[in-house]
This record gives C-alpha cells, structure tokens and sequence, in this order.
C-alpha cells in the first residue's frame, strides 16, 4: 500500500510518498503550469476524493488570482480547468478571493469548496465546476458574519453528518470565522446556527445565537464532533439537541487553530494549542500535539520524536489531518516548514517526514 502526503505551502505545493509511512519520497514544488506561473503560488486549500484518488489544489497567483487545480495522476501532471471552476454569480456582487476548504460528499464526483467571502459552492463533477450554494449566501445571518485575523471565510465544510447518530446524504455542517458552525439536513436548501454552548468573549454577549469565530470542527467515527475555537475547545454529540461542551481542560492553553479526530475512535482526537490570539507561539516554545482518548475529560502531550530544543512554529487549521488507514496515521506541518507523521497508537512516535519547506499551510493524507 502507497501512502500520499499533499502539503501546501506559502511557495508551492509539495507531495511525499511512502510504503511505510516511515520513509518519504518528497517531490515538489509541483510545476503545476507549463510556464511555471502557479509554481511558486500559495496553496491554501488541498483534497483528495476518496471515490477517484483525483487531488484537487486552491491555489492563489499573484498576477492572475485564485484558481484551483486538479490532477488524475496522483500529482504528476496538473490540469486548470478553462474557466474559472469558482466563480460568485454576477448579481452577488462578490469575487473570490480564495478556496479555503475542500470536501467530499458521499456521492461520486460531489464536491465542495468553501470560500473566502463566506459561501459555499458545490461541484458535481469531481471540481471541475462549482455552483454557489445560494440559500446560505442568501441566509439572513451573512450580512452580520465578519472577517476574522484569517479573513471572512467558510473553512470547515463537513457532508454527510450533523451529529451523533445524524448521518444521512442530505446533511451538511459548516464552520466559519466569524459566524460559528450552521447546519442543513435539506441538502443546502436551508441552514440553521446549531453554536449553542460556544462562548465569543470578543463580542458584547459572549454566548450569541451566532457570530463565533470556529477556527476548525472535525468529526469522530460515531458522528459526533470536537471543535477548536477562538479561545475555547468544545464537543458535540448532536449541536441542535445537546449544543456544544468545553473540554479544554488539561490542555495548556485554551487557543488553538487544528484539531483532528480519531478515524476510528470516537473518544480519541489530537490539538495543537497555541498560547494566545495574541502570541502565535507554542506554549513553553516547545513543539507538542496533545492527545485525549476520554472526550475530552482528560489531554496529554504527545512529543517523542519532536524538537526537543524551542521551537517557535505553530500548526495553522488544515495543517494537521489523518489518512483514515485501519491503523491510521496522524500528520501535521508548521510554519517553520517541517512535517511529521504519528503512524503507530501504541508507540505515539512522531517521525518527521520532511525539514525546511515553505511556511505549511495545509496537509492531507490518504492510502492511495
């Protein structure tokens, strides 16, 4: 079995392969186009279909803006589509600034991207084209959702799950900054806030019906959900019947921008604290991921195999991910550029798959 590693990067996008998730192959940065113009681009967004292995790329050109890129090959070759694949309807008013989040539903070629300005689009052919989702551009809330340090964007895009035992195609959970997490069990056709229990202290009420700034909601195998906030890490059995409950204690701080669950354990997830909105800093200056296996009762460092001297890079929202394998791997790269990958439960070893990138802003995984 072949691991894929896709990890973009504030200069480009890189790819790592492996047999044993110990030892990597890193290629990169990709040439995406044949004049090079996208080789050195932003790339904030990665995905990678679980039905058809295709990698999808939002990437960010200086001079010709945000697009997104594809490949069939797993990396070896890169496709634009002609026309822009995420484009906001003339009558919105609005032009995309870029694709934050890719996500896959459970139909074949059924994707969505949400964006920066706060939309969501959908694809039904594999990426090649996107349609705005119009009921939540058009939702009363948006005219009050605004833009957080990361900018006003949808980047938690979740198909398929609205809870603990909430699993049906129709349903779909988002998570924004700033806006919180809505939900639709109608296929996009109506949305509800579902942030009960999140607190937002940086507004004049700080447990509104909207308005949280959720920096990223991961779901566990049994449906229900963890969350990292702006201040604040929270679970969720079901967000419209049992709202959210904070489980941050026992981390060292609070603040935080990735979480990931479990695949296959659903009391079992992995944080990335960060010691405050104001300092993005690990806390103590030392690299560590924290690991709960109770829901959230109780954490612990995971740091064998880390830096063991200061270290000064923290792990951005969609820089930490799993591969989903039935002995999964856990992985996460920083903004000083390095990736490490956790492949064994029992060990909780991490192992560094590549030093010295480009600052890393997104990582996934799969077994491809």
């Amino acid at each position: 079995m072949t691991y894929l590693l896709i990890i973009g990067t504030r200069k480009g996008l890189f790819t790592a392969r492996s047999e044993d998730r110990r030892s990597w192959e890193v290629l990169g940065p990709h040439r995406l186009d044949e004049n090079d113009d996208a080789g050195m681009s932003p790339v904030y967004t990665v995905g990678i279909d679980p039905h058809t292995h295709r990698l999808l790329v939002g990437t960010e050109s200086w001079h010709f803006g945000p697009s997104v890129w594809h490949s069939d090959d797993l990396g070896r070759t890169w496709t634009e589509p002609g026309t822009a694949p995420i484009a906001f309807p003339e009558d919105t008013d609005a032009s995309l600034v870029r694709a934050w989040q890719f996500a896959f539903g459970p139909e074949p070629g059924t994707v969505y991207a949400g964006v920066e300005p706060h939309a969501l689009f959908r694809s039904t052919d594999g990426g090649d084209h996107f349609t705005l989702v119009r009921s939540l551009w058009d939702h009363p809330h948006r005219a009050e959702w605004f833009p957080g340090a990361g900018g006003a964007a949808i980047h938690t895009v979740l198909p398929g799950v609205l809870g603990s035992g909430e699993r049906f195609p129709e349903a779909i959970t988002v998570a924004m900054s700033t806006g919180g997490v809505y939900q639709s069990s109608d296929d996009g056709e109506s949305w509800a806030p579902t942030n009960r229990g999140i607190s937002a202290g940086f507004l004049p009420d700080p447990e509104p019906e909207f308005g949280q700034c959720v920096h990223k909601v991961t779901v566990a195998p049994d449906g229900s959900f963890y969350a990292q906030n702006h201040h604040g890490v929270y679970r969720s059995a079901s967000p419209t019947t049992e709202g959210w409950r904070p489980i941050e204690t026992g981390l060292p701080t609070d603040f935080g921008f990735a979480i990931v669950a479990h695949p296959h354990r659903a009391e079992s997830a992995f944080n990335f604290p960060v010691v405050s909105q104001e300092v993005h800093l690990p806390p103590e200056n030392r690299l560590r991921a924290y690991r709960t296996d109770d829901s959230g009762e109780s954490w612990r460092a995971i740091d064998a195999g880390l830096p063991e001297e200061p270290y000064f890079g923290i792990v951005l929202r969609d820089a930490a991910c799993t591969d989903g394998a039935e002995v999964p791997g856990f992985y996460f790269g920083t903004r000083n550029g390095d990736v490490y990958a956790l492949t064994d439960d029992e060990e909780e070893r991490w192992h560094r798959v590549v030093a010295h990138l480009p600052d890393v802003l997104c990582v996934r995984a799969a077994e491809v």
